[in-house]
C-alpha cells in the first residue's frame, strides 16, 4: 500500500511540474493566482469528533456532525506562500464566534487551469463550551473561475489542548483582489 501511495504522489508531482514551469515562463498572460493577493472568503463548515471519524457510519455522522459558518481573510506574500485568519461559529450562542485561527498556507497553482491545491498549518483558540488553544493542519483545493472569484474545499485535523482531536471540513466562496 505504501508503494502505491508513493507512486501516486510521485506521478502527481511530476504532472504538476510542467504546469508550474509553464506558468513561470508565460509572462504575457495575467496569472489567476498572484503575489500580494488579498482574499475574503465565506464558508460553511462541518466538524466531527475523532471517535466518529475513526468509526464512520451514516448514523454516527448524521447524529454527531456540528454545522457552522464563518469568514476568512487571506494574504499571499508570494504566489505560493500566504497567511490566513478566520473565525467561525457552530451555534451562535453563548458566544457568537466559537473559534478563531491563523494559518500558514502553501499553495501550488496548476498552470492556468484554475486549480490550486494547498496545505495549511497553524493555531487558534476555541471560545465556546470548553475554552482551549489548538493546533491544526490540513489540505484543500481551490478553483478560480476568474482571477477574482473562486470556490474552495478543505479538511483539517484540529488538536485542542483541553479536549479530544476533531476533524473540520470547510467549503466556500472566495473573492480575491
Amino acid at each position: 500500500m505504501k508503494n502505491k501511495l508513493m507512486m501516486g504522489g510521485t506521478l502527481l508531482l511530476l504532472a504538476a511540474i510542467p504546469a508550474v514551469a509553464q506558468d513561470e515562463t508565460n509572462t504575457n498572460q495575467k496569472s489567476i493566482y498572484r503575489a500580494n493577493e488579498l482574499s475574503v472568503d465565506g464558508f460553511g463548515s462541518a466538524s466531527l469528533g475523532k471517535y466518529t471519524i475513526d468509526h464512520l457510519s451514516g448514523d454516527r455522522v448524521y447524529n454527531n456532525t456540528r454545522l457552522g459558518g464563518g469568514l476568512g481573510l487571506d494574504y499571499f506574500i508570494t504566489r505560493y506562500i500566504g497567511l490566513d485568519a478566520e473565525a467561525y461559529t457552530e451555534n451562535g450562542s453563548p458566544t457568537f464566534v466559537d473559534s478563531a485561527s491563523a494559518n500558514l498556507l502553501l499553495r501550488l497553482p496548476l498552470g492556468q487551469s484554475g486549480f490550486a491545491p494547498y496545505a495549511l498549518g497553524g493555531a487558534g483558540y476555541r471560545f465556546d463550551n470548553v475554552k482551549a488553544a489548538f493546533g491544526e493542519f490540513g489540505a484543500g483545493i481551490e478553483y478560480r473561475f476568474t482571477p477574482n472569484w473562486g470556490v474552495f474545499v478543505d479538511a483539517r485535523e484540529v488538536v485542542p489542548t483541553e479536549t479530544t482531536t476533531y476533524g473540520l471540513a470547510r467549503a466556500g466562496l472566495k473573492f480575491s483582489f
